[in-house]
């Protein structure tokens, strides 16, 4: 998948894509790949082609809350407020899985912003993360951790494939409390839980938790 096929307003962009540097790749990243981090200066604005990039903040005391990802055809809030104010980056993103990616130079992307399909795409991009980002407020701020837990699990078949770290990861949380939940979950004949993998047993249950 090129780039104009992910992120069609740069078709007609100037400087145009083929006149980039070198240096902008596209860059094929590995699963756990750091992209960008909180407090280092914004090396430039990413455009993903394939996979996915995760985008989260980190505490002191070692947790970390998801805030969003970002796919193809996807444009990160991070990178282009960094860019934008010329401050250092507010978060870090991290590949999920293989990753192509795409870095435009951040005075191309000053450039670029003075061309109006572009710029919509950014504003739609502002418009639509802090959308986003006011249900993660209100989901921290206001809803249990267990049923936040449980409307994670939900939505994903029968079968969630990932860690107990991931969970407390997207959840802003630790590990263990997230383990001592999915244990309680198990006792209550919610779920299964194995290596990496919880089978959902009682969708109906997990439901009545997370709309309370």
């Amino acid at each position: 998948m090129t780039a104009i096929d992910s992120y069609p307003s740069l078709a007609g962009v100037h400087p145009a894509l083929a006149d980039l540097p070198a240096s902008s790749g596209p860059h094929t990243l590995p699963a756990g790949h750091t992209v960008f981090a909180a407090q280092q200066p914004c090396q430039g604005f990413p455009l993903v082609l394939q996979g996915e990039v995760k985008v989260f903040q980190s505490s002191a005391d070692g947790r970390s809350l998801e805030l969003y990802r970002v796919g193809p055809g996807e444009l990160c809030l991070v990178s282009a407020a960094s860019l934008f104010r010329q401050q250092a980056m507010a978060a870090t993103g991290v590949t999920t899985q293989p990753t192509q990616v795409l870095v435009v130079p951040g005075d191309v992307f000053q450039t670029w912003l003075g061309q109006v399909a572009f710029r919509n795409d950014i504003l739609g991009l502002f418009a639509q993360r802090m959308t986003d980002l006011g249900s993660l407020v209100d989901a921290v701020a206001f809803h249990r951790l267990d049923q936040r837990l449980a409307a994670a699990l939900l939505g994903h078949g029968l079968v969630v494939v990932t860690t107990h770290q991931a969970l407390a990861d997207q959840l802003g949380t630790v590990r263990e409390i997230v383990s001592r939940l999915l244990q309680r979950f198990a006792q209550d004949g919610w779920v299964s839980l194995s290596r990496e993998r919880i089978t959902i047993l009682d969708s109906a249950g997990l439901r009545h938790l997370a709309a309370k």
